[in-house]
């Protein structure tokens, strides 16, 4: 076995520094019991005193019952000239009384002359005060050297002299900071390992951003040069291109490298840890990172898919369950007869190989996705199409018509949309007319509304994502256009795709799929 390497997660603080990435105290504090839960050993909660968010999250992370993880403030050292004992910031972090304290210290004679404008000697100074300081309060200290590989390449013996000071203070750990993210993997992994060299007994930290796109890559590299702590955020979160991707270095650490992480045991519910950050933060998931991606063992090509359905390992670098995630196939105009009966499969539906129909499927599947139609991430559209082309479902209802008409009042500078539907539900005619702001908004409730009486349930679905993608640029306002929409009802969330000419009908091809599958025994 390995030795063990801790995981430092920054995803409250750093993390948020991201661009368009903001947390609520309420949901700091769900995710900081998340991580707990899943093995994370030391959770960085803000900046105390820099805003009200953090100090409002400190006072309430007291009262958190986690059971592993120790929740760390973050600061830097006192201020050039000023007694540690005097100091507001220094006194801040105490009061957030949290286990564990992380300060930044300057190692690069650049920030050190012209940043915050003190001597080389002050510095020094600065560092051993504060992590002595800190460590007199009973609190473990972890040292950031801001900077540390600039600092190092640009003089060796200071960048040395700035950890040196760290450890004289008493620094539990020295963490390696590469904040402006531009050194590559040889050159990380040397440094790291003449720094290990040099602090002997005191463990050294990595912290590492994504600038150069090697954060994950610079990280794992440092661990194997002797780093026994990892610094990094929740899917890569963080300021310009983003801090190293935790749940991407996790299971390389683990599956890949043999090492011995706490959260080892729960690394099935790796990718829900995404998710629920993700959700968190109210960002979109990213569905091609690394792992716990909804692409990360998608199948689209044909011969994929089929050596898949022989052997998995023929084409997944790992078990997805291990971090929680599954195999998926993805059909299209390059689909075959294997590959569509495993996504009928993954579906939960029950079909013969040796149909006839299936050969006709194909040539209409592949037909639709020649006209714009994409299935890759519209599961339920394709299931009804499958469903309705080898007679295995019974449409709930029928269409007659549909209108909508978009009104502007200039006098009073009022949109509103008008919708009509006609349908038809077990012999009985069904005619609404509804009215919103935008069109689609307007033939969502029409439709609900002739529904409705017959399919109470249908109120309870939620129309969550709706994506709109011209097709052929060059036919200008004549173009096709393919709505891709998202539906949520409780846990169950499904997919549905339209495409046209006329952007209405496309997307009321895909509300109409929407209701189809929810209301049609499939």
């Amino acid at each position: 076995m390995k030795p063990k390497v801790f995981i430092y997660d920054t995803t409250l603080r750093d993390g948020t520094q991201g661009d368009g990435i903001s947390l609520t105290v309420a949901s700091k504090l769900r995710l900081a019991q998340k991580m707990d839960s899943f093995g994370i050993d030391f959770i960085e909660g803000g900046w105390p005193g820099s805003n009200p968010r953090d100090m409002a999250f400190f006072e309430q992370a007291a009262n958190l019952e986690l059971k592993h993880a120790k929740i760390s403030a973050f600061g830097s050292t006192r201020r050039a000239n000023v007694r540690a004992e005097d100091d507001a910031q220094l006194k801040l972090l105490l009061e957030a009384k949290t286990p564990c304290v992380t300060i930044f210290g300057k190692t690069w004679m650049l920030h050190v002359e012209k940043v915050i404008k003190t001597t080389p000697e002050e510095n020094l100074k600065m560092i051993r005060e504060s992590v002595e300081f800190l460590k007199k309060n009973g609190r473990i200290v972890i040292y950031d050297a801001e900077h540390f590989f600039d600092g190092y390449k640009d003089s060796r013996e200071y960048a040395l002299k700035t950890l040196q000071a760290a450890i004289d203070g008493g620094a539990d750990y020295l963490c390696l900071c590469d904040t402006n993210g531009g050194t590559l993997v040889g050159e990380f992994k040397n440094i790291v390992s003449d720094v290990c060299a040099f602090a002997k007994d005191t463990p050294v930290a990595v912290h590492c951003h994504n600038d150069s796109g090697v954060g994950v890559a610079v990280s794992i590299a440092g661990v194997e040069a002797g780093a026994r702590m990892v610094q990094g955020t929740l899917n890569g979160y963080g300021e310009r291109n983003g801090n190293a991707n935790i749940c991407t270095i996790i299971p390389n650490l683990i599956l890949k490298l043999g090492y011995d992480l706490s959260c080892a045991q729960n690394l099935s519910k790796l990718r829900d840890l995404s998710l629920f950050a993700d959700e968190m933060a109210n960002a979109r998931s990213d569905s091609r990172q690394p792992y716990v991606g909804a692409s990360s063992f998608a199948h689209k090509g044909g011969v994929h898919a089929d050596a898949v359905n022989k052997i998995k390992s023929s084409y997944e670098h790992i078990k997805p369950e291990l971090v929680g995630n599954k195999t998926r196939v993805l059909v299209s105009d390059m689909s075959g007869r294997a590959l569509v009966m495993m996504k009928a499969r993954e579906l939960g539906m029950d079909i013969d190989a040796k149909d006839p129909k299936i050969k006709a499927f194909l040539d209409e599947l592949k037909q639709l996705e020649f006209n714009g139609y994409g299935y890759e991430a519209a599961d339920a559209s394709f299931k009804l199409l499958l469903a309705k082309f080898l007679n295995k479902a019974k449409p709930a209802f029928s269409v007659h018509n549909y209108r909508v008409m978009v009104e502007r009042n200039d006098f009073k500078e009022i949109i509103r949309s008008e919708a009509t539907v006609k349908l038809e539900v077990g012999g009985a005619i069904e005619h609404m007319v509804a009215e919103a702001h935008g069109p689609v908004g307007a033939l969502d409730m029409a439709l609900r509304k002739a529904l409705v009486r017959h399919f109470p349930q249908i109120m309870k679905i939620e129309l969550i994502d709706f994506k709109v993608r011209v097709l052929d640029s060059g036919l200008g306002a004549n173009a096709v256009v393919r709505v891709q929409a998202e539906f949520k009802d409780g846990d169950k969330i499904w997919g549905t795709v339209g495409a046209s000419d006329n952007v209405i009908e496309a997307a009321w091809e895909a509300l109409r799929d929407a209701f189809e599958y929810k209301l049609m025994n499939i």
